[in-house]
């Protein structure tokens, strides 16, 4: 009953959050009067409410000063000084009617008499005390919950259980008392009032509810919900006095909750952290997708850069309100009109210099400047007007990887791209290259890309254990493949002798000391490998697409490395945790490059 109570008193603040109305100030009646309903009225008055102002009903109708039958000590504190008797006179009025009886107990006749906006709570299962459409049908401006999931704001206790007990656990609580139940209620209230987020998205198949009377309290599988109500218990025990072992740094405790939601909290927080700094501005070329407008969200609500989204205004406004997103063109972030942008002409004499040898005529440059996002994003890349981007939320890698090429062109001394994924599963986090761009690298390519993909991992804070990869096992087998990946190595203990590399070698040995040193026991690396370089496109990306399915691993990437500036091609399969995980990384990598 208590978390019955707990949801029921959500709901209620933001009902009369949407009427306009005060707790204090609303009539509440009730039907029912056991455990659950009683539980709801105490915290409800722990909150506010009036004891004067709340009128309850049972089997016996109504509970008034003097009733003997069915009477306890628990319902006299609400009998009322009355000569009324049944529902129907004391519904009146109402602004909330909060039923825990029996189906069908509300009738159109009740809810015509209630006050504007009335906040109907028709909690009976299987059949509730009033049918939502009968309600809506009666009652156009009502809002209205129940306990099925097969309708809008369902009161479940899953919104606030395991979480409360999480909060309590972690700091040694001796009791849950009123205070942690009123934290747990505002955690709540306050979540349904947050725009909708990609991992909510995800949960519910990509329906979210937006704020409003049919969203008066989160979805009850809203993976958010353990970031909301954990730290708000756990505050509310150690501020009215029952924690026995209080939490000193909650910005570390939100982080493991954190990995509770997003696998990639633990590998990404350092990179998190470092783009936090120094805010650097990020160009989306897709700003215009669902995707890009939360991740944006995201980016700005966590302080990791200044998005630049490239699209329509109309189209992207449009798509804030839909969405029930907070953010706004011009205040929040820079918007990009491909359409009417001052910088048009300045953008197209760029993109001209860039590739009016590789045939783009002047009319042709025109054309693309107008139409191509990811060509925008790379010219103003170019041009400083951002500081890194991403883009590929549509269309085929290779296109996107052309234009970086001939607008951004490669860091000097490199010869050529590469692309890096990581994968992240129960085991631990993986970096596998190249999976994206270079088909058959020779082992000059491949020594140089092993050596920007460690480069690339140190700024996660994590020290690379290369593995070259190959179906020989240290000198097994003398095909060109693995005499390639025996040449990188010579090469990297030349150019890069303090990177832990070793090679050739198959895959499990690559992970397992046990088996690499039965097999190789002078090896120079020590640990699993941790990156994971492939012989050539076809291995690295079968390999990437089987390890993700098959271990249920998080992606995140790909991460292009090589480019003069920091460009990024993502996938069509990205969601927007994936963008904002990226994002952070192009911005660490804008800010080293701008300090040399």
């Amino acid at each position: 009953q208590h978390g019955t109570a707990i949801i029921v008193a959500a709901a209620i603040v933001n009902g009369l959050k949407i009427a306009g109305k005060k707790l204090e100030d609303a009539k509440i009646v009730t039907s029912g009067a056991g455990a659950a309903a009683l539980a709801c009225l105490k915290l409800l008055v722990s909150m506010g409410a009036r004891r004067e102002n709340i009128w309850v009903t049972d089997i016996e109708g109504v509970v008034y000063e003097g009733r003997e039958t069915l009477m306890d000590r628990w319902k006299a504190e609400y009998a009322q000084k009355t000569d009324k008797r049944s529902l129907i006179e004391i519904i009146d009025g109402a602004d909330i009617f909060l039923g825990l009886s029996a189906g069908g107990i509300l009738t159109p006749d009740h809810l015509k008499k209630m006050a504007d906006k009335p906040l109907i709570m028709a909690l009976a299962n299987p059949e509730p005390e009033i049918m939502p459409d009968l309600a809506k049908e009666t009652r156009p401006d009502a809002m209205i919950c129940t306990g099925r999931s097969d309708f809008p704001n369902q009161v479940n206790n899953v919104l606030c259980f395991p979480f409360i007990f999480r909060g309590a656990l972690d700091v040694g609580a001796t009791t849950i008392n009123e205070e942690m139940k009123q934290a747990t209620v505002e955690a709540i209230a306050s979540l349904a009032q947050e725009p909708p987020s990609d991992v909510a998205a995800q949960a519910y198949g990509g329906e979210t509810g937006v704020f409003g009377p049919e969203f008066l309290i989160p979805n009850p599988f809203d993976p958010r919900l353990i970031l909301r109500i954990a730290p708000a218990v756990a505050r509310a025990a150690m501020e009215s006095g029952v924690a026995a072992r209080p939490i000193e740094d909650f910005d570390a405790y939100n982080e493991r909750l954190n990995r509770f939601v997003f696998r990639s909290g633990l590998i990404m927080k350092p990179m998190f952290s470092a783009a936090q700094a120094e805010l650097k501005r990020v160009v989306y070329a897709d700003g215009e997708d669902e995707r890009a407008l939360r991740a944006a969200q995201v980016v700005l609500e966590e302080r990791l850069a200044q998005p630049i989204l490239i699209g329509r205004p109309s189209v992207v406004e449009a798509r804030i309100e839909r969405f029930g997103l907070s953010i706004k063109p011009g205040r929040d972030f820079e918007l990009i009109n491909p359409e009417d942008d001052p910088r048009y002409r300045d953008y197209v004499d760029t993109f001209l210099e860039k590739t009016c040898r590789g045939g783009i005529t002047p009319d042709a440059a025109r054309t693309i400047v107008r139409t191509n996002s990811t060509v925008i994003a790379a010219v103003a890349l170019a041009r400083g007007d951002g500081d890194a981007m991403l883009c590929g939320l549509e269309g085929r890698f290779s296109r996107h990887l052309l234009t970086i090429r001939d607008v951004i062109g490669t860091a000097p001394g490199v010869h050529d791209f590469s692309a890096m994924s990581l994968l992240i599963n129960s085991k631990g986090a993986y970096f596998l290259a190249d999976t994206f761009v270079s088909p058959d690298p020779s082992a000059e390519e491949l020594a140089e890309m092993t050596q920007l993909c460690a480069l690339q991992m140190r700024r996660f804070g994590i020290e690379p254990k290369v593995a070259l990869l190959s179906h020989s096992n240290f000198g097994s087998s003398n095909t060109p493949s693995a005499l390639k990946m025996r040449d990188a190595l010579t090469i990297l203990r030349h150019e890069a002798p303090d990177l832990e590399v070793e090679g050739e070698m198959h895959g499990d040995t690559a992970l397992s000391e046990a088996l690499r040193m039965r097999i190789f026991p002078h090896s120079r690396l020590k640990g699993s490998a941790n990156l994971l370089v492939m012989p050539t496109l076809d291995a690295a990306n079968i390999a990437y697409e089987l390890i993700k399915t098959m271990t249920d691993a998080l992606p995140v990437g790909p991460i292009l490395v090589g480019g003069a500036k920091p460009a990024h091609i993502l996938t069509p399969s990205v969601t927007a945790r994936g963008i904002v995980n990226m994002t952070a990384v192009a911005a660490v990598e804008a800010q080293q490059i701008s300090q040399g």
